[in-house]
């Protein structure tokens, strides 16, 4: 399974492409950082954004894209920009035809680290460990995009299987008889 994984941001949008299985060794295929300027306009950064995120579908060829589900955080501004450049990777991803999964970053740091609660040397450590890097990537944008990426490797597998019994189970009792029906008054 190859991901692009995502880490939004308008100023830093990490991007990082991790090949494997669950279970299996893991490979970084490549690994960056889409920048904007803070000072542009905000149509030109999301175009950048959306720009720089196509040449890497273009490059890697992403069976999935995982990208970090944006959370509340006290900054609104940051969280607009956020959300924002998250949108655009969902779209790009979306326009190909590539299905996208959203991970908080609670669920990236627990399957990393162990930890939901890790802090951002915990994961850059834990992801050059798990890649058999020479040095946690910088910057931290970067390293997040990997750890999306092993998360929904490792993750994806449960989730599938989760998806299949929900849809079994659904398909199930919609062609169960309505305990109303064949009832005479």
């Amino acid at each position: 399974m190859r991901v692009l994984g995502v880490d939004p941001g308008l100023t830093r949008c990490g991007v990082g492409v991790v090949e494997g299985v669950a279970g299996g060794p893991l490979t970084m295929r490549g690994v960056g950082v889409v920048r904007t300027p803070a000072d542009a306009d905000l149509g030109h950064r999301l175009v950048a954004v959306e720009q720089g995120l196509e040449q890497w579908l273009d490059e890697y060829r992403p069976e999935y894209v995982a990208v970090e589900r944006v959370f509340s955080q006290h900054n609104v501004r940051t969280v607009m920009g956020t959300a924002q450049a998250s949108a655009v990777a969902i779209l790009c991803a979306s326009r190909r035809g590539i299905p996208v999964a959203l991970h908080t970053p609670s669920e990236v740091k627990a399957a990393v680290t162990g930890s939901g609660r890790a802090d951002k040397a915990q994961v850059g450590a834990m992801v050059t460990r798990l890649l058999r890097l020479d040095a946690p990537p910088k910057p931290a944008d970067a390293a997040d995009a990997l750890a999306l990426a092993i998360c929904h490797i490792w993750r994806a597998p449960a989730q599938n299987r989760l998806q299949q019994a929900v849809a079994r189970h659904t398909s199930k009792a919609s062609r169960a008889p309505h305990p109303s029906k064949g009832r005479t008054a």
